[in-house]
């Protein structure tokens, strides 16, 4: 793993306004390859609307991403992929009458890094990605026969069948019951060690970013309340206020 002193992607006094609301209030941020950041807040903190200006869904309206320190801002979302960075939404999407593997194929023909991909490259690609989630026997059944969790780690690894740089993850613990919270915290952790690939991760399940990522970034009303390492930003008042609450 590189040194974490290496910024891969960092944002400019974000801000993004809804009609008259800010939905972001100048939010600044670096993200060191190889970590992960947790990214949390109450409903409405504007973390999701992060998100989808980092991957290109929305336009900031003012501010700016950058990716190894090229602007990203006004790139559609697929060549925001094409650049080395993945999305996985908090409700799975699959190609209902695809199966797993056809699924996962999908990432790597279309949203890879290498556009020269050929479809038998993009299964291969996907079956080594299927292995390295522990999905590998299930990758010739329909998506749609398995279970809540399993459809998550396919979106996961449809992500990471693109190759990724940095992956942004939307809330992939809701849903889940507290063991499989705690093998996807594990298999968080592999793609980021064994994989390489940076992470900026969304999640109300406060175990699985406490004990997952190496610093947490808190929103609160679009402004950023707190940065740092997540015994930090539990003992900050201003996050027990509007976030954590008391015990």
């Amino acid at each position: 793993m590189s040194p974490p002193s290496e910024v891969i992607l960092e944002g400019e006094r974000v801000t993004k306004y809804f009609g008259g609301s800010a939905a972001l209030k100048e939010v600044s941020f670096q993200v060191s390859r190889g970590e992960i950041l947790g990214l949390i807040g109450p409903n409405g903190a504007g973390k999701t609307t992060l998100l989808n200006i980092i991957n290109g869904i929305l336009l900031p309206s003012a501010g700016t991403v950058r990716l190894h320190g090229r602007t990203v801002v006004g790139l559609k979302p697929h060549a925001v992929a094409r650049l080395g960075i993945a999305r996985v939404l908090q409700s799975p999407r699959p190609f209902a009458s695809m199966t797993v593997l056809e699924n996962v194929a999908v990432g790597a023909l279309f949203g890879g890094q290498d556009k020269g991909v050929t479809a038998s490259t993009a299964l291969e690609q996907a079956e080594s990605t299927l292995q390295f989630m522990g999905l590998y026997d299930k990758r010739h059944l329909p998506v749609r026969s398995v279970t809540l969790q399993e459809k998550k780690m396919i979106e996961l690894a449809r992500a990471l069948a693109t190759r990724p740089e940095v992956t942004l993850i939307d809330e992939v613990m809701s849903g889940l019951n507290p063991s499989e919270v705690e093998e996807s915290m594990r298999l968080i952790r592999r793609v980021r060690d064994d994989l390489r690939v940076t992470i900026i991760w969304v999640e109300h399940v406060m175990k699985a970013i406490m004990g997952t990522a190496e610093r947490v970034m808190v929103l609160n009303y679009g402004q950023m309340i707190a940065m740092g390492r997540p015994e930090e930003v539990a003992r900050d008042q201003a996050v027990i206020d509007a976030y954590l609450g008391r015990g």
